[in-house]
C-alpha cells in the first residue's frame, strides 16, 4: 500500500464531515474537480471504496467511517508534531507547558524551573494557563502539561506522578456550610458545580480559568471541589472546607507519549526530583495527602 498523504486525508475528512463535495470544497478553498480527484487517489492508495457518490447524495462506506473516526486523529497528532517540531528546532527554541492556574500542586514550579535552568539540554520555559491544558497537548501548542487525575483525560500520554491531594470544596464565607469543620460529597447535593471544557457535563457556568471560578463562587454563582492546595489562591470573601469522602486527586506532568525531545526528558527528571523532596517535607510535617490507591498511573522518569 503507498503511503497516504496528509493532504489526500485532509480532504476526505472534510468530505467525510459535509457528506457534499461542492461544501467541501468551499471550505477547502478548491475547486471540486481536483477535489474529487485527490479522493479517488487516496481510495487507489488504500484499496478500498471510502465513499458512495450519486446525483443526490454522498455517503461513507463503513472503510469511509472508519478513516473518518481514526484519520481526524491521525491528522491532529501530525499537526501537533509539526508545531513542536518548529518550536524545538527554530529561532528561540523552547518548552511550552500547560496548566490551569495555580494547578502546581502547592508550588512546585519555582524550584523545577530554577533546577530546569541548570540543566545543560534545558530549553526557556514559556507557560499556558487555562483549563484546554490538555487541548493544548493535543493541538501542539504546549509540549508537556501539568493535569489533575481522574479528572483529566490521560490517553494517549505519557505521565509522572508528583503530588497527591485531598479535596475540599471552595464557598462563599456567608454559604451554609462554610463554618464547618468538614463537609461531605452528600453535603453538596444540590449545590451548582462548574463546568470546565474537559468536563463539560453539568448544569453549572462554563470555566476557563482560575480567576473565573473564585469570582463566580464569590457571587454565589456555584461552589467547586479542588484540590487542597488551591486554597493558596482564595480571596478573602471566600474559604476552603476539607471534604474528606472526596476521593484524592493526583496532579500529573504529562506529556505524548512519542515525545523524544532531550529538553523535555530533562524537565521530566527535574519534575519529578523537585516533586519527591515535595512529598517527603510534607511527610515529615504530618501534612502530606499521600493515598496508596492513587498509583495507577506509568511513571516515566526518563525518556532518553
Amino acid at each position: 500500500m503507498d503511503l497516504v498523504e496528509t493532504r489526500e486525508l485532509a480532504y476526505f475528512l472534510e468530505v467525510a464531515r459535509e457528506l457534499h463535495f461542492g461544501r467541501a470544497a468551499e471550505r477547502l478553498g478548491i475547486a471540486q474537480p481536483p477535489l474529487s480527484r485527490a479522493i479517488a487517489r487516496l481510495e487507489r492508495r488504500l484499496g478500498v471504496r471510502l465513499l458512495e457518490r450519486t446525483s443526490r447524495r454522498v455517503t461513507l462506506t463503513p472503510a469511509g467511517e472508519t478513516l473518518l473516526a481514526e484519520g481526524g486523529a491521525a491528522l491532529a497528532a501530525v499537526e501537533a508534531a509539526v508545531l513542536r517540531t518548529r518550536r524545538a528546532g527554530g529561532t528561540g527554541a523552547r518548552l511550552v507547558l500547560a496548566m490551569k492556574p495555580g494547578g502546581d500542586g502547592g508550588g512546585l514550579l519555582p524550584d523545577v524551573l530554577a533546577e530546569y535552568e541548570r540543566e545543560p539540554d534545558a530549553l526557556p520555559v514559556e507557560m499556558v494557563f487555562g483549563y484546554g491544558a490538555r487541548q493544548a497537548l493535543d493541538d501542539g501548542r504546549a509540549d508537556a502539561a501539568l493535569l489533575y487525575a481522574p479528572r483529566a483525560d490521560l490517553t494517549g500520554l505519557a505521565v509522572e506522578e508528583l503530588v497527591v491531594e485531598p479535596q475540599v470544596v471552595v464557598l462563599p464565607r456567608t454559604h451554609r456550610l462554610a463554618g464547618r469543620a468538614r463537609v461531605s460529597m452528600a453535603d453538596l447535593d444540590g449545590e451548582v458545580l462548574p463546568r470546565t471544557p474537559a468536563r463539560p457535563g453539568g448544569d453549572g457556568p462554563m470555566v476557563t480559568e482560575g480567576g473565573q471560578v473564585m469570582q463566580l463562587i464569590a457571587l454565589g454563582r456555584m461552589v467547586a471541589v479542588l484540590p487542597r492546595s488551591y486554597r493558596r489562591l482564595l480571596r478573602d470573601d471566600l474559604t476552603a472546607v476539607p471534604v474528606p469522602d472526596a476521593p484524592p486527586t493526583t496532579l500529573v506532568l504529562a506529556w505524548p507519549e512519542e515525545s523524544r525531545s532531550r529538553a523535555l526528558a530533562a524537565f521530566v527528571r527535574v519534575t519529578a526530583a523537585v516533586a519527591a523532596r515535595h512529598n517527603a517535607r510534607d511527610t515529615a510535617r504530618g501534612t502530606a495527602g499521600r493515598n496508596t490507591d492513587a498509583g495507577a498511573l506509568r511513571t516515566v522518569p526518563d525518556l532518553r
